[in-house]
C-alpha cells in the first residue's frame, strides 16, 4: 500500500464525509451508521487522537444533505426526526448539530414550521462584513488578502489531515478545470474553478467556521470587480501550478507544505494585484 491509500484510509476511519454503505433519498446519497463520528462516550480516536463530539460530524453531513439534495435559502428541509432516520442517529443528537447551523446562520428553525435553509446571512457573513468593506480602497482589499492568507492557510493544513478520497477528488476536478479554463482562455470557466477549487478545500478542513470565512472572504474579493480588478491576469498560469502544488501536498498529507503553498499562491495572487493597480496608477 502506498503513502496516498494509507492516508485515505484513515481518512474513511474517521470522517463523515466519505461515507461506506449508502442509501438514496429522492436520488441524494445519505449517510448510514459507518459515516459517522464515533458514538457519544466514545473519543473518536484516530490517528490525531482528538475527542470530535458526534453532533459535530452530523452537522456537517446535513450540509451536505443540503446541497445533495439542492435546496436552496429559503427551502423547508427535513424534520428532524427524517434527518435523524436518514443519518441513522438520535434526534437529540440532530437537535444539536441543528443548534450549531443556526448558530451559524446555515439553518432557520422557525417555531411551528419547522427547519429552512437560511439565507447565507450568518454572522461571519458578508452583509456583516459588507457594512465596512469599499472595493475601491485599496488599503481594504490589502487587508482582505492578509485575512484570506490566515484562513486559507490554516484551512489548507487541516485539509491535509481531514480530506477525504470524495472531497480530494473534487479538490483534483477544480484544478484541472482551472487549468482548462486558462488555457482556452476562457475566463468564466477558470473562475469557475478557482472557486470549487478555494472552497473544496475549505470544506476539506471540516470547520465550518472556515468554510464560511473562505466563502465570504472571496465574495468580498469579487467586489473588486468594481474597479476593473478581475479577469485571468498575469498571475492566471502561475496561480494554475500554484493550485496542482496545494493539491498534491493535501493528497499527500503534509500540512506544513500545504499551507506554505496555500500561503505563496496568495501572496503571488496579492502581487498580482499591486501590479495591476501600479499599471492603473502610473500607466
Amino acid at each position: 500500500m502506498n503513502n496516498i491509500d494509507i492516508r485515505r484510509s484513515r481518512c474513511q476511519a474517521r470522517l463523515p464525509g466519505e461515507m461506506g454503505c449508502v442509501e438514496h433519498v429522492n436520488g441524494a446519497p445519505l449517510a448510514n451508521g459507518r459515516g459517522e463520528a464515533p458514538a457519544d462516550g466514545d473519543t473518536g480516536n484516530g490517528t490525531s487522537g482528538a475527542y470530535r463530539p458526534r453532533y459535530e460530524a452530523v452537522a456537517e453531513q446535513i450540509l451536505r444533505l443540503i446541497g445533495d439534495l439542492a435546496l436552496r435559502p429559503g427551502d423547508r428541509m427535513p424534520t428532524e426526526n427524517q434527518l435523524a432516520a436518514r443519518l441513522a442517529t438520535s434526534r437529540t443528537v440532530v437537535r444539536d448539530a441543528v443548534k450549531i447551523l443556526s448558530a451559524t446562520g446555515q439553518v432557520s428553525v422557525q417555531k411551528g414550521r419547522g427547519l429552512y435553509v437560511a439565507d447565507g446571512e450568518s454572522m461571519l457573513g458578508a452583509k456583516r462584513w459588507g457594512g465596512f468593506f469599499v472595493p475601491t480602497n485599496l488599503d481594504h482589499i490589502f487587508m482582505l488578502f492578509e485575512f484570506r492568507r490566515v484562513q486559507e492557510a490554516q484551512a489548507t493544513r487541516l485539509a491535509a489531515d481531514r480530506a477525504s478520497p470524495s472531497e480530494l477528488r473534487e479538490i483534483e476536478a477544480a484544478v484541472d478545470t482551472c487549468r482548462h479554463g486558462y488555457t482556452c482562455g476562457d475566463e468564466s470557466e477558470f473562475t469557475e474553478g478557482d472557486d470549487a477549487f478555494h472552497l473544496g478545500i475549505a470544506a476539506a478542513s471540516h470547520n465550518v467556521f472556515l468554510v464560511s470565512a473562505v466563502r465570504e472572504a472571496r465574495a468580498l474579493q469579487r467586489q473588486a470587480s468594481v474597479i476593473g480588478l478581475h479577469g485571468l491576469g498575469g498571475h492566471a498560469a502561475a496561480a494554475v501550478e500554484e493550485h496542482a502544488a496545494i493539491y498534491r501536498a493535501i493528497r499527500d498529507g503534509e500540512p506544513d507544505a500545504a499551507a506554505e503553498a496555500a500561503s505563496v499562491h496568495l501572496d503571488n495572487t496579492l502581487e498580482d494585484y499591486r501590479r495591476e493597480i501600479q499599471r492603473r496608477v502610473f500607466g
